[in-house]
C-alpha cells in the first residue's frame, strides 16, 4: 500500500502533548497561502475539507524539553476562528480531533505538521474518570 504525500494520521493530544500544552498569547491567526507566480497572500483553506485554517501557537510543557524551544504551531480547520474559552495568557488548552502529517524538510530532516479541529480548556482528571 502506498501513502500520497500530505496522508494525515490520527494522534491522541495525550501522545503529543503529554505534559499538556498552553497557548502563546495572542498567536491565533488565519493562515495565509503563498502563491509564487503571483507573489501574492491568500487565506488559507484546507484541502481535504474546504474549511478555512488557522495557526494557533503553543508551549509543550514537556519537562525533558528543558533548554529547548517549547513552541510549536497548531493549524486548525474550522469554519470561524477558535477563541478561547479563558482570556488568561497562557492558557492551558486541549485539542480536539488532532492529525499528524509527516514530511522531509528542506534539510533532508524528518519533520511533522499538526493539525486539529479545534481546542478546549482542559478536562480535570476527576472529570475524565467518570
Amino acid at each position: 500500500m502506498a501513502l500520497k504525500g500530505g496522508t494525515r494520521f490520527s494522534v491522541r493530544f495525550e501522545d503529543v502533548f503529554p505534559a499538556g500544552c498552553v497557548l502563546v498569547p495572542d498567536s491565533i491567526a488565519e493562515a495565509q497561502d503563498y502563491n509564487e507566480a503571483t507573489r501574492t497572500r491568500t487565506p488559507a483553506v484546507d484541502k481535504l475539507t474546504g474549511q478555512r485554517v488557522w495557526q494557533v501557537r503553543v508551549m509543550d510543557m514537556d519537562p525533558d524539553l528543558a533548554g529547548r524551544s517549547r513552541e510549536i504551531a497548531v493549524k486548525i480547520s474550522a469554519p470561524v476562528q477558535p477563541v478561547p474559552e479563558s482570556s488568561t495568557p497562557f492558557a492551558p488548552v486541549e485539542f480536539e480531533g488532532m492529525t499528524v502529517t509527516p514530511y522531509v524538510g528542506p534539510t533532508g530532516r524528518l519533520m511533522y505538521s499538526l493539525r486539529a479541529t479545534g481546542f478546549r480548556a482542559p478536562v480535570a482528571a476527576g472529570r475524565a474518570a467518570k
